[in-house]
């Protein structure tokens, strides 16, 4: 039996030989039951990080495509607001064009009515006088004869007398 010697720094064969098996189970034990199972965690842990990295690339790359698709629909966008602006205002400016063209035709047209009823009233106008003037010169000229004209007599001179007057008119 070995006794412990009182030296600290002295050699005993029993407690370092248990010591070492002691340790040598341990490592074993720990290499065969623990150290797979945290070898394994590690892995797993490892693995599930490359592929949220996997994934967050792909949204990245994906989010990327879909700012490119979303720019590219809306530069079509405000090219097509501009082509549809830009048609307002030239449907705007035919329309314009065409009520302008409108109104002064209806005004031309107007003018022209009125200049035609200023005429034929001006027709009327003149041949109602030279009605009422040649009925007065008749009446002035029945006066002068001294005689009673019929009815058939003052038409045949109006006529006559507008005849003449028309003819020295036109």
């Amino acid at each position: 039996m070995l006794i412990a010697s009182s030296d600290p720094l002295a050699f005993n064969l029993l407690p370092f030989l248990t010591t070492i098996v002691v340790f040598s189970i341990v490592a074993l034990a720990l290499g065969v039951f623990v150290w797979p199972k945290i070898l394994k965690g590690l892995d797993d842990r490892n693995a599930k990080i490359l592929h949220e990295i996997e994934s967050a690339e792909a949204a990245r790359v994906a989010a990327g495509l879909k700012q490119k698709e979303f720019e590219a629909k809306l530069a079509a966008a405000l090219e097509e607001s501009d082509r549809m602006l830009r048609e307002a205002r030239a449907a705007a400016l035919r329309l314009g064009d065409e009520i302008r063209a409108k109104n002064e035709s209806d005004l031309a047209d107007r003018a022209r009515r009125a200049g035609e009823e200023i005429e034929n009233a001006r027709r009327t106008a003149i041949a109602e006088l030279e009605a009422h003037a040649a009925s007065l010169a008749v009446a002035i000229a029945g006066r002068i004869l001294e005689r009673e004209i019929t009815p058939a007599d003052q038409k045949r001179m109006v006529e006559q007398s507008l005849a003449g007057m028309s003819s020295t008119r036109g």
